[in-house]
Order: structure tokens, then sequence, then C-alpha cells
């Protein structure tokens, strides 16, 4: 399997008949699952191309696995008559059924956005484990003429997974479903906005700005800050990040044994985030997964010095130095240690991942689908 340490070239010369000229005619947007990037994209989406006539459906970000197989009866009744010149549908939804349940779909041209995928996302102790998911994925991808990822590793992985899946399948297997989906894949990442720095960086200032769950990692985090306190390193810390509702005990870790180092603690309105991103010196992540990492983004736009896992999509994103050994505590303690001593190395340049390029890709997208060979600038 291929792995790109950058944004990843054109690979495939495969291009999808729409017959369609966007900027008179209609798409409907399904997000099944209206939480975190799925919100920022679909609000970002609409607002960049206000020519499209565009029809939401959305579905509040809860209930994950009601959610991803009940969409099509929430929307049963709510399915426009006329039928769209489009479908844009996040893969949280489960597009193959909510086609069939719906005729006047079935021959309408319809492309998924992966914001994530279901197999290699991470299934924590206290949650059930299906296949439903990664079939609800399969068969939407299978339905859909093109289909769109965040990272190239969100798409390797999802191709990858596919594989593994049906060499689980006990009989009757097709080959060559790998085949059939490979071509429709394009990489179309969400533009992150720059973030202004602050006039004033404290180096020595570790910011967090994750959710505080389980594929997050924030236990490895806590260990780490714990080893640089009993080291007698000298650092300060930005709590920020969504919390779960029975709380955190990385969390409240951190916060029993270095209170006088938390300079803040919560989740912040907008501007306050802006501007603790743009004083912080590291922004550092324990991701156990990851399939564009905005948050780190977002931190590093604003001029912080990422300190990421060498996994993920981290590896499209960042150089060598900014990586370190995977989940492993002593590498991560090491690195801190001798940024916080040193000072840490000036962050890499992001800005293909920002909104300084990105959204003419996107506009090349939306609005160059043309009959039998047209181009878009971020196939993969």
């Amino acid at each position: 399997m291929h792995r790109d340490n950058r944004m990843p070239q054109r690979t495939d010369s495969n291009h999808y008949t729409t017959g369609i000229h966007l900027s008179q005619r209609s798409v409907l947007l399904l997000s099944a699952y209206r939480a975190d990037s799925h919100r920022s994209w679909a609000d970002w989406l609409v607002r960049a191309h206000p020519e499209i006539a565009w029809q939401r459906l959305e579905l509040p970000g809860r209930h994950f696995r009601w959610r991803i197989r009940g969409n099509p009866l929430s929307w049963i009744d709510r399915i426009p008559t006329q039928a769209p010149d489009l479908i844009l549908a996040t893969s949280m939804v489960d597009l193959a059924t909510l086609r069939g349940l719906n005729p006047a779909l079935a021959d309408v041209p319809a492309w998924y956005y992966f914001h994530e995928n279901q197999f290699a996302y991470p299934v924590s102790a206290q949650q059930v484990k299906s296949i439903e998911p990664q079939i609800v994925q399969l068969y939407g991808a299978l339905s859909a003429q093109r289909l769109l990822f965040n990272s190239a590793f969100n798409r390797d992985t999802f191709l990858d997974g596919v594989d593994s899946l049906l060499r689980r399948m006990p009989d009757q297997v097709p080959a060559g479903i790998r085949e059939r989906l490979a071509p429709k894949t394009s990489v179309y990442p969400i533009p992150v906005t720059p973030i202004t720095p602050a006039a004033r960086r404290d180096a020595r200032l570790i910011v967090w700005n994750h959710r505080w769950e389980y594929d997050k990692d924030p236990d490895l985090f806590a260990e780490a800050l714990l080893a640089l306190a009993d080291n007698g390193v000298e650092f300060r810390l930005a709590l920020l990040g969504g919390r779960p509702h029975n709380g955190s005990a990385a969390l409240a870790r951190i916060r029993d044994a270095m209170p006088d180092r938390i300079v803040m603690d919560g989740r912040v309105d907008p501007d306050e985030y802006r501007a603790a991103l743009g004083r912080a010196g590291i922004v550092v992540s324990t991701a156990r997964h990851e399939f564009q990492g905005l948050a780190m983004l977002e931190a590093v736009s604003a001029g912080a010095t990422p300190l990421v896992p060498d996994a993920l999509c981290y590896r499209e994103q960042y150089p060598a130095v900014y990586r370190y050994t995977a989940w492993e505590k002593a590498p991560l303690v090491e690195k801190l240690t001798d940024w916080l001593a040193n000072g840490p190395p000036a962050p890499p340049d992001i800005s293909a991942w920002t909104d300084d390029g990105l959204p003419k890709m996107w506009r090349k997208l939306m609005f160059g689908a043309t009959p039998n060979g047209g181009s878009h600038e971020g196939d993969q």
C-alpha cells in the first residue's frame, strides 16, 4: 500500500459523467451526523458555493449506531419530491438503502464524502463490535459515482479495510471490489482558516485542543506531562477541547497533579480559542485515530509547533522532525523536554491544507464536472 508523506498528487485517470452545470442545478446535501468536522464542512461548502441550489438534510451528531443505520428512516418522508441533479452525502449516510427506498434518487449521480471510515476507527471497550457500520460504508461506496476523502490516509485505510472485511467473508465472495472502488477515489481535504498569531508567544505553553475521549488517548498525554513535571521541566498548559459528560480521568489527573501550571481549562468561545492557539508554543496530539486532524492544523496555522504520532494522516502533513514514535511515552517526553529547554522548531508550512488554496480545488470539483473527461485538481 502506498503511503504519501505530503499532499498526494493525481494517480488516477478515471472521470465521472454528471452532465450537469451545477451553478444552474440543485444539489442534495445529506449529512447524517452533524458534529465537529461534519458541521464545519457542510456549512463551509454551502457558504462557499452560493450559486448552487442546495437542499440540505442533516441529523444531530449523537446516537451513532442509530444514525448510521437509521438515517434513511429518519428522512423517509423528507426527501424532496423533485429529484436533484446531484447527491452529495457523507459516509455516515446509508446511501445504498436511501436510494433503494427512494426510486427517484436511483439514477441521480451521487458523491460520497468520507470524514472518516469505520475500518480505521478504534472501538472502545464499552462499545459493541459490529461490522454493520463498515457494511453501510462499503455499500454506499459501491452505490456512489465518486468517493471523496479528506486525506490519503483515510482513502488508503478504507480500501485496505474493504480487503480485510472481504477476507473474513465466509463464502460467495465477489472478486475485484477494491478495483471497482479505487478509480472512483479522490482526496479533497476540508479547508482550515488560518488563525492570526498573537503578538507575543509563550514557547513553554503546551496546548491540547482535542476531545478528552479514548480515541484521542488523553491518558498518554497525562502520563507524559507527569513525567515532565517529575523531571523538573518548566511548562504551562492550555487544556481545551470537548469533555465527555461523565468526565475525563486523564484531565482529573492533570488538574490534581499540577494546578499551578494550568493557565486555561475548559471549552471556550471561538475568540478565546483562537487567542490561546495564537499564544501557544507547542500543540500535542496523542490520537489513536485521525483522518485529517483539523484541530492540529488550526493550531499550527496560528504558529504553534506540532508534536504528533508518527502515524495516521500526520505523515502527510508534518515532516519527521515533528513526529515521535507513535503512542510511546518515552519518545514523546524526550521531544517535549528538548523543545521546552531549547525552544521548539519553527512550525511547518501547512498552506496546502488551508483556505489559501483548497477552495479553488473545491470549486473546480463543484463546477468542473463535465461529461466524459472533465478533470479535477484534487483527484488522486
